[in-house]
């Protein structure tokens, strides 16, 4: 049978209200008293009934988090960061994935599984903001990405297009002027990558260089076959870049595979940079130079939003937050030095190492 509350007052010689006080981390009970009643719970080893506070509370503990895909690291590593957020606030993170179709995000913003969740945190690719706006569901509801929307919700993200910028301008700084962006996309599927698109034109513009659209490439998708796939495209009709600039780092590392299997060398023929830092980024044959958005930060904003949401106090109107972003150069843009070996071509395809 576990420790209660009982246990620990009976330990601590108070009453079982001192002992929730403390529990509960209410501010009212004085450092000494504090101090042992904790004693008491470190002794007995006793662990709070999560799901019964959270019951007292009208709530489940459990809030969900929606991503496109699995597949992609990055919502991996965005998932396991939230999961540690929630954790800090004694929630449980429910995840699921919509494989980017536009029913399932239909399906889990209007109210799917809201019996069991106490608010959502959802990462879409093709909601409209009328899809928004038309939402009748209660539970609170933080957005992430990219996209942009007039809607009465939080939207954590980071600042795409200045984020954009900085990596070509980094390109820019290293002498290239045929820079091309790999992961556009077409008709209203365009959207998610646009920012980021506007944010390679701004730049190319803003450094005196007509913007060529015979560098854009259209993907059908975000991952690392997109990426090789686009490259040869844009090889094989003769509009050969001295440098790529991709919408995510599945592109890039597609890319790059392509680049060196024609034997080109990445940085020295090609550069090439990528967008959200996952950790396959720094393990190629070639590190990837990238874009580093903030995840933690992006996580602990979206769970205090909702937290906050939920705390029945009065919380500002809805929100838009930028968590913060690096750009992290390695040597896909920066030349190993002289005195190490360059590799490239279909010599380097068995290669490891960072």
């Amino acid at each position: 049978m576990g420790v209660s509350l009982k246990d620990v007052a009976q330990r601590a010689g108070v009453s079982i209200k001192t002992v929730s006080n403390v529990v509960n981390n209410y501010q009212h009970v004085t450092p000494k008293m504090r101090a042992k009643v904790q004693q008491a719970i470190d002794e007995l080893g006793y662990r709070p009934n999560l799901t019964a506070r959270h019951l007292r509370k009208g709530r489940t503990g459990i809030i969900a988090l929606t991503v496109p895909e699995f597949g992609n690291p990055y919502f991996a590593e965005l998932a396991g960061a939230v999961v540690d957020a929630a954790a800090r606030h004694d929630c449980t993170v429910l995840v699921d994935h919509t494989a980017g179709l536009r029913e399932k995000e239909l399906l889990v913003s209007q109210g799917f599984r809201s019996h069991v969740i106490d608010g959502l945190i959802l990462s879409p690719i093709h909601l409209e903001a009328e899809d928004l706006m038309a939402r009748t569901e209660t539970a609170p509801l933080v957005l992430l990405g990219e996209r942009e929307y007039q809607a009465p919700y939080d939207h954590i993200a980071i600042d795409n297009v200045a984020a954009a910028r900085d990596a070509v301008r980094h390109l820019i700084d290293r002498g290239h002027r045929r820079i091309a962006f790999l992961g556009s996309r077409t008709g209203r599927e365009r959207r998610p990558a646009h920012l980021r698109l506007r944010g390679w034109c701004e730049e190319v513009d803003a450094a005196g260089i007509e913007p060529d659209e015979s560098l854009v490439v259209v993907t059908d998708g975000y991952g690392r076959e997109d990426g090789a796939t686009a490259m040869a495209a844009l090889l094989d009709r003769g509009e050969r870049p001295d440098a790529v600039f991709a919408y995510n780092d599945l592109i890039a590392i597609g890319a790059m595979r392509t680049l060196t299997a024609r034997g080109l060398c990445i940085p020295e023929d090609v550069a090439v940079v990528g967008f959200d830092n996952i950790e396959e980024s720094l393990y190629g044959a070639t590190t990837l130079t990238t874009i580093a958005p903030d995840k933690e930060a992006i996580a602990r904003l979206a769970v205090d939003s909702l937290v906050e949401r939920l705390s029945g106090n009065p919380v500002p109107v809805p929100r838009r937050r930028r968590p913060g972003y690096t750009l992290v150069v390695r040597e896909s843009t920066v030349p190993r030095p002289a005195t190490a070996e360059i590799c490239c071509g279909e010599d380097c395809l068995g290669m490891t190492g960072a």
